[in-house]
């Protein structure tokens, strides 16, 4: 018998809110590998980095595309037959793939035929200054396996390959990257990669939330035409919720996928826990800091609670089970699939209190937080201190262009074969 799934923390958002928080919330869920792999490199090596980004995102993009198709009405009649135009409505709304930091341009040529362009790459920006090397990893060694890892989701017969891609030669070569999509039912049927048979196992990929209300003003899926920029304005408050809660639901699933990664090449449970506790430290204080400023939420205790009650850490409200209470001042935290799961929040209570203090701090570096209770079962205090430094994994992410990124109003046209 399958639960009534908790209410979402961002149904209390307006339509509008909510239209801003989704592409926000894509870009937060892009930047966990600049928070993550730094660290991978360090303890591992680039080679070794490399293959835990390609088991990271094979292990959780399929399972979580086929969660998005069903939650918005596009996925294909029969699973595993889906086209073209069902791959890139996917990628519009995959954390890989967030709206403008990596700008994604479709050419469609028939349902099995198409072609896609990147004329910006906020990753390759990142690594390009690191050198050839890290960006041959990226744009070679990783993209290959993990773009057909996210295609199998819709049809296993789709390839994606490229047509060019960096390293740029010449070093200002535009559009960044083109690749083609082909689906044919001659190509041999790609199969998911070991990771993915271990995440889709967790309480995540199977997860219950509630369904959009058919009724509610405005899109409620994503059943018509391929759009060359989705306008998340257009979409209903409920669809929007979903969206978002969705999109959290991402984060979690690449963040399992990355945990079994590190763990199979650490040392010890403690080596895997550091670096999985650094890759949180650092996208909860760039995540909290990009959602107090989109918000435009008071740099006070109030303001900070806010923020944690909306901070994919949290979130959906369905797997992790918390509560704030803004009078007094506490988050309270009791055990939930997320627990069982491993996810973030199994890094968080009294007995680490990083990654709580870096979401508080980048609302105002004055502030903390005093936790209680056992280690999952807590509540947290915001309270006011003197001014901390930023933490060093705060900083390590902050390198990254998408720390600061700020999105542009563009229209949104419908895309067809040509």
């Amino acid at each position: 018998m399958s639960r009534t799934p908790s209410p979402s923390r961002y149904a209390d958002l307006t339509r509008a809110e909510l239209a801003r928080l989704v592409p926000e919330l894509l870009l937060i869920g892009q930047l966990i590998d600049r928070s993550g792999m730094a660290w991978c490199i360090q303890a591992f090596g680039r080679e070794a980095m490399t293959d835990i980004a390609i088991e990271e995102w094979a292990g959780s993009s399929p399972i979580y595309t086929r969660r998005m198709q069903r939650a918005l009405g596009y996925a294909p009649a029969v699973e595993g037959r889906g086209d073209v135009v069902t791959i890139f409505k996917g990628l519009q709304l995959d954390i890989g793939a967030p709206p403008q930091f990596m700008d994604f341009r479709y050419t469609v040529h028939d349902p099995w035929h198409g072609e896609f362009r990147l004329d910006h790459c906020g990753a390759l920006m990142d690594v390009e200054p690191m050198g050839p090397e890290y960006v041959r990893a990226m744009c070679h060694d990783i993209e290959d396996p993990t773009f057909d890892a996210t295609a199998v989701a819709t049809n296993p017969r789709a390839q994606v390959r490229p047509v060019h891609r960096p390293p740029r030669v010449p070093a200002d070569r535009a559009p960044h990257c083109a690749w083609t999509v082909t689906i044919d039912e001659s190509h041999p049927a790609v199969e998911p990669l070991a990771p993915y048979f271990e995440v889709v196992r967790s309480r995540a990929a199977s997860l219950d939330l509630a369904p959009v209300d058919p009724d509610d003003e405005g899109l409620g899926d994503y059943a018509g035409p391929l759009l060359s920029d989705l306008d998340f304005a257009d979409f209903s408050h409920s669809a929007l919720v979903r969206i978002a809660d969705e999109v959290c639901l991402q984060m979690h699933l690449l963040n399992l996928s990355f945990v079994l990664a590190v763990r199979a090449r650490s040392e010890s449970a403690e080596q895997a826990r550091e670096i999985c506790r650094k890759q949180l430290v650092g996208i909860a204080g760039i995540a909290a800091e990009r959602l107090h400023r989109l918000l435009d939420l008071p740099r006070d205790a109030a303001g900070a609670l806010r923020v944690l009650a909306l901070h994919p850490l949290l979130n959906p409200a369905a797997y992790v089970a918390a509560s704030v209470d803004p009078d007094d001042g506490r988050l309270d935290v009791q055990p939930s699939d997320a627990h069982a799961d491993g996810a973030w929040i199994s890094l968080c209570g009294p007995h680490d209190t990083s990654a709580l203090q870096a979401a508080v701090r980048a609302v105002d570096a004055r502030l903390d937080v005093e936790v209680e209770g056992t280690e999952d079962v807590w509540s947290a205090r915001v309270v006011v201190g003197a001014a901390a430094a930023e933490a060093d994994e705060v900083a390590v992410t902050r390198f990254s262009s998408g720390s600061s990124f700020e999105f542009e109003a563009r229209r949104s046209l419908p895309i067809f074969p040509v």
